[in-house]
């Protein structure tokens, strides 16, 4: 997420309560995970085995449970709980605006756009010309639509990411990691009735131009979808998940958070993607691998009763 205008280093630190180690003149621009940071960005680390990604990230201001050596260029912002600290700037920088009616004064709704009944618009939705949103459909704010886009009844474009930290030692055990990133969808694109798209924790999901969605397909937060993509229904895609261009998944299949599917991968239904695969070809199986190899992999083990039977009586 960018702020409106820069803010002082100094300023998020007395505001989170945090001491700075480093430079103490660096003004920030926005805040962001790790993997969706540029020069500027406030980040968050709190597990050591992250420390280095994150101080060695374009991030300028790094929030940290520990005082450690400041790499040259950033500031350090050292307290106890780095997410809860994250999650009050988030909140301060992108409140919560209720809605005060079905389509927002501040939404943009191109030329010859047209939405049918029940569509809630949310403030500072920008919707491009051409398109067609029909009944019941629930696009949340900041959201941004393409052209000649259709989506289909039911469907819910920015709810928050599905993101919680876990707290053992408390009797309601997950804090919410709030969101303030958005939905962008391209030109051309087509989502399907009842499906559910999730807005970034800080950066944006994607959908590329041209894709086409089913029903009943859920996009996790972060993912970005390529151009000229095709989902089958009850697809499921994790969290920060890639998918190039040119990808088809059929029907009911599960692809894992922070992976990349490479560009023209086709994989058949009822697969399991647990893990990046290169494009260019089918997969099938759980955890999915190349089609022709798990046909054979099949055949032979349909053999394996028969096989059986042979040993036995080989063996009497």
């Amino acid at each position: 997420m960018r702020f409106d205008q820069p803010v002082s280093v100094q300023w998020i630190a007395e505001f989170t309560g945090a001491r700075m180690i480093g430079d103490t003149n660096q003004l920030c621009t926005g805040i962001n995970e790790i993997h969706k940071v540029s020069p500027g960005d406030i980040s968050f680390v709190d597990f050591e085995k992250y420390y280095d990604k994150c101080l060695y990230s374009p991030a300028t201001v790094i929030i940290i449970n520990k005082e450690v050596a400041c790499p040259e260029g950033k500031t350090l912002l050292v307290l106890d709980d780095p997410f809860s600290a994250y999650v009050k700037i988030v909140k301060h920088f992108r409140p919560f605006e209720p809605a005060r009616q079905m389509i927002s004064d501040s939404a943009q709704i191109g030329e010859g756009t047209q939405l049918q009944p029940g569509v809630f618009i949310g403030n500072h939705v920008q919707i491009g010309k051409n398109c067609l949103i029909h009944p019941n459909v629930t696009i949340y704010d900041h959201t941004i639509i393409g052209d000649n886009t259709i989506i289909h009844a039911g469907s819910v474009l920015g709810a928050d990411a599905f993101y919680f930290k876990r707290r053992k030692e408390r009797s309601i055990q997950y804090d919410k990691l709030e969101s303030c990133g958005r939905v962008i969808i391209g030109n051309d694109v087509e989502i399907g009735a009842c499906c559910t798209i999730d807005k970034g924790v800080s950066g944006d999901t994607i959908v590329g131009e041209g894709t086409k969605l089913d029903n009943h397909i859920h996009i996790g937060h972060g993912a970005v979808i390529g151009r000229n993509c095709l989902f089958a229904a009850q697809v499921g895609i994790g969290g920060k998940a890639i998918i190039e261009d040119e990808v088809i998944l059929w029907g009911q299949v599960g692809v894992s958070k922070d992976l990349v599917i490479g560009k023209g991968a086709v994989v058949n239904a009822q697969s399991g993607v647990p893990s990046s695969i290169e494009g260019g070809q089918a997969y099938f199986g759980s955890p999915a691998a190349p089609a022709k190899d798990k046909m054979k992999e099949l055949f032979w083990v349909k053999q394996i009763p028969e096989i059986w039977k042979r040993l036995n009586r080989d063996t009497k």
